[in-house]
């Protein structure tokens, strides 16, 4: 059951969100959602200074959460003078046919002037979003993200396998499943490459993988030296290819229908690879921005992550850390480890956990308002 939206999307969630387009507009952002209950909104340090194609990411991410099918209508919260203007960001929301409206900083007087105005039309939002009816709708209007965050030596044969198990259902049911953190792809590219649709999308992979070595070698580091990080290292893992070895199984094993840059949306159904950083919070953001409804996100070291619109089913590669952090993680796949279950048996556990949650379960995440968001930075600030 989910909410069908104007542009004929379906949303699991009724967020109404409070965008600042310019950090000194966060807390502004942040003061309305603390007033008007059932609204939304993420702390930030973008939206001033940027240019050319940095400039284009950061919009296009905005642009994307507020479109998002998740959220029911925007009020986009600028300061005036910033490089993202607030009008030009509400303009682009407003070709979803969403409730969208703006407000200035400077141009309401200043910041107490501009929390009443923006309470005051998020409060008519909310109460509309109210009234909204759930509906029935099946899984080839899905599309979910997948992450795995803090891998241990268990990712690669419990969670991450599982979650592949995921999408493969997803996309036989006709939906799509988003994979992202390309320098978790590093050394596992000739495995996508192969299930490639064609070879224009095979040589994609391949420039995907080479531009993000060559970002680390402009700053004189060889990424496949300096990774994995110290808590994937202590989880087990002694090489980038290893991690990514397990890391590529949450793709299943069906065809890849395309390759799209951060905080794109998907244009063909099936499995999709976006171009993002291993930052788990930046990955996040650019596959929420990207339409993605839900989240299956993989830990084997334990993570709070969440995102402020999209709910982030967080799955736990071994019991241990299960049940040292619950309180954070909806379900476990160590089951695997122990011989319990197999990778199928925690997979149907997960399409159904996505099934109760699409109805309106919450995730840990949701519970405890982890609403973390980041933006790929792809060029200095000036």
């Amino acid at each position: 059951m989910g909410y069908r939206r104007p542009d004929g999307r379906i949303g699991i969630r009724n967020h109404v969100l409070i965008l600042p387009t310019i950090t000194c507009a966060t807390q502004a952002a942040k003061q309305i959602t603390e007033l008007v209950d059932g609204t939304v909104t993420f702390i930030h340090q973008h939206g001033c200074a940027q240019v050319g194609i940095d400039y284009e990411q950061t919009f296009r991410t905005y642009v994307g959460m507020g479109s998002n099918p998740n959220v029911y209508g925007v009020v986009v919260l600028g300061l005036g003078c910033e490089t993202h203007q607030a009008r030009s960001v509400a303009e682009e929301i407003k070709k979803t046919g969403k409730p969208v409206e703006t407000v200035s900083i400077q141009d309401h007087g200043g910041t107490l002037s501009a929390i009443a105005e923006g309470s005051k039309i998020a409060v008519k939002m909310v109460q509309e979003a109210s009234m909204q009816q759930r509906v029935p709708f099946c899984f080839d209007e899905l599309i979910i993200g997948t992450e795995c965050g803090g891998s241990d030596a268990c990712s690669g044969i419990s969670a991450n396998p599982a979650v592949g198990a995921v999408s493969d259902m997803i996309i036989d049911r006709g939906g799509t499943a988003i994979l992202a953190e390309t320098t978790e792809l590093i050394g596992a590219e000739h495995l996508l490459a192969e299930r490639a649709v064609d070879d224009h999308v095979s040589k994609r992979v391949y420039q995907v993988i080479s531009a993000m070595e060559n970002r680390a070698i402009m700053m004189g580091v060889d990424i496949r030296t300096g990774n994995p990080s110290p808590g994937n290292i202590k989880g087990g893992l002694s090489s980038l290819e290893e991690k990514s070895l397990g890391a590529a199984t949450k793709a299943g094993t069906r065809t890849l229908q395309e390759l799209i840059n951060y905080a794109e949306t998907p244009t063909k159904k099936g499995l999709v690879w976006m171009d993002t950083p291993g930052h788990d919070i930046e990955q996040l953001t650019g596959m929420a921005a990207g339409g993605a409804q839900v989240v299956l996100f993989t830990t084997g070291r334990g993570t709070p992550t969440g995102s402020p619109i999209v709910p982030t089913i967080k799955i736990a590669t071994n019991t241990s850390i299960f049940e040292r952090m619950e309180e954070n993680i909806d379900l476990n796949a160590g089951t695997i480890i122990e011989g319990k279950e197999t990778v199928q048996d925690v997979g149907n556990r997960i399409l159904d956990e996505i099934a109760m949650v699409c109805m309106g379960k919450k995730t840990k995440a949701e519970i405890l308002k982890q609403h973390d968001f980041g933006i790929w930075r792809i060029g200095p600030t000036f």
